[in-house]
């Protein structure tokens, strides 16, 4: 309830003429990080973003999941981006996962960096020694990227996007590499998603 009341309130005092922005994507599988969030079910996905002419960014965005008694994800971040004289873009921030009616909620800090479509990305919780890495490369319709989720496991992405009826589609492929002896058990599979920006 507390997260609840900070979002409303973060959003309430933004200056009234930002530029304020919505999404909603329908999802074949949530996936995360390689692992599916839904139990290999449906996503469904929406959320608020609010961005200033300075580069300050700040959001939240909430979907179904089904794990660990959750039955919804509910995120909140903030942060700073931009593009260095030497044409590098990057974006710094913190991000709060909260899964109301559970004990499962942590936070991060991330930095991400890139150069014409090529991209690393660090991920660091608050608490625990769970960091990930990530590389990728991206343009307009290709993304392919490879994570190391510590304690967790390693993934791989690769997917292709493109317009439909009006709306934003992309299908790829993910896999899930669990690291040994953690319990945990390998992925992969191929997901789609339709969504759209306001």
């Amino acid at each position: 309830m507390k997260k609840g009341m900070l979002t409303l309130v973060m959003f309430l005092t933004l200056p009234l003429l930002a530029d304020l922005s919505a999404n909603f994507t329908f999802s074949s599988n949530y996936v995360w990080r390689g692992m599916t969030q839904t139990m290999d079910e449906a996503g469904y996905s929406g959320g608020f973003d609010y961005a200033d002419e300075s580069g300050f960014y700040a959001g939240t965005w909430g979907s179904n999941v089904a794990f660990g008694g959750a039955g919804l994800e509910l995120d909140t971040y903030a942060g700073y981006s931009g593009t260095s004289e030497m044409g590098f873009d990057y974006d710094v921030g913190y991000i709060d996962y909260a899964y109301p009616g559970t004990t499962g909620d942590f936070e991060e800090f991330y930095f991400s960096a890139s150069y014409e479509g090529i991209g690393v990305s660090y991920y660091s919780p608050l608490e625990g020694d769970a960091t990930y890495m990530e590389a990728s490369y991206s343009d307009d319709y290709v993304t392919v990227s490879y994570g190391d989720y510590n304690e967790y496991g390693t993934n791989f992405l690769v997917a292709y996007a493109f317009p439909l009826f009006g709306y934003d589609a992309s299908i790829g492929y993910t896999s899930f590499e669990a690291e040994e002896g953690n319990g945990m058990e390998d992925e992969d599979g191929v997901v789609f998603s339709l969504g759209a920006s306001f």
